[in-house]
């Protein structure tokens, strides 16, 4: 009978997102365990990086979220120890990051993205951001939010030039780098990539204002998850394909979950977020059970999906 690998699963981290990342992290222990692998928890706020390689683990099961586990940081360092990990590559999981530098990618192939401007610190003054808001033809509501951030972590939605400039005022104390883009009202919709697969969309219907932290990870928020989306069956495929594309453009692998705004008849890509959680309210494994895809076969397919350089 042939041995069963290895799993380390690395999780918690230093990032904001570290709550949601300790979630996923024991979701997929949980979940290897039934299916009879060995695990060890690694969590990096409390062990250095240089223990990984003596662990003896076969495959590295990447359940970071935020800055440091999905930024391309963490992926750097699993290619240079030479151990085969789950999700996307250094590249890739960098581009995802950094909005400005996937938006970018986006516009050139011709992905629909909000109209936006960047803005690095050497910017940050009230006066540049009106003349932006002016050049870029950006209308209110605006949409003020860190250039590197995920889950939501520091989106502010502004009504007028008052509300964004009090908004730039916080996050300018915290981040190097901002987006301000058009706001996008209408359907949210959350596509799951498996491997090079769009395999279904969700509708998230929140009772907050948006889809923001809470709203994603509360279940007291009580936002709605409709599955599949209710758009017709050839904007169904269309939101899939998009998916694809961007899934593609962006070099990805294992897991992804590409985030859209649905409004008059358009498709409008947010972003790509390339380790998308693993929770009891976790997007990407209700698709996938959908789709007739257990938790446990997803997480099975993840460590079999597990590669070098990727």
């Amino acid at each position: 009978m042939k041995k069963k690998k290895t799993i380390l699963v690395i999780l918690g981290g230093h990032s904001k997102e570290r709550d949601i990342s300790l979630k996923t992290g024991q979701s997929c222990i949980n979940a290897l365990k039934k299916l009879n692998y060995k695990t060890i928890k690694f969590d990096p706020k409390f062990s250095s990086l240089t223990e990984l390689k003596k662990k003896g683990a076969d495959v590295i099961f990447n359940a970071l979220h935020g800055k440091g586990g999905e930024d391309g940081v963490i992926q750097s360092f699993f290619e240079h120890i030479g151990l085969p990990y789950t999700h996307s590559g250094p590249l890739s999981s960098m581009l995802a990051m950094n909005k400005h530098f996937s938006k970018k990618l986006f516009v050139k192939n011709n992905i629909k993205t909000p109209r936006y401007f960047f803005l690095d610190k050497k910017d940050f003054s009230k006066e540049i951001i009106k003349k932006e808001v002016k050049k870029n033809n950006l209308k209110f509501p605006i949409v003020v939010k860190p250039n590197d951030e995920g889950s939501s972590i520091g989106v502010n939605i502004c009504r007028n030039f008052n509300s964004l400039y009090v908004s730039f005022n916080k996050l300018r104390k915290k981040y190097e780098n901002l987006i301000f883009e058009n706001y996008i009202p209408g359907k949210e919709i959350q596509v799951a990539n498996l491997g090079n697969r769009a395999i279904g969309a969700i509708e998230l219907r929140p009772k907050r204002k948006f889809y923001d932290y809470k709203a994603k990870y509360k279940k007291s928020s009580k936002t709605e998850h409709i599955m599949p989306a209710e758009i017709s069956k050839l904007k169904y495929g269309e939101v899939l394909r998009i998916s694809q594309k961007a899934y593609k453009i962006l070099k990805c692998r294992g897991i992804a979950r590409c985030d859209f705004r649905f409004y008059k008849n358009k498709f409008f890509l947010l972003e790509v977020n390339t380790q998308p959680g693993m929770t009891s309210l976790s997007l990407v494994p209700e698709i996938a059970e959908y789709k007739n895809i257990s938790f446990l076969q997803l997480v099975n397919w993840m460590v079999k999906d597990a590669s070098l350089n990727r």
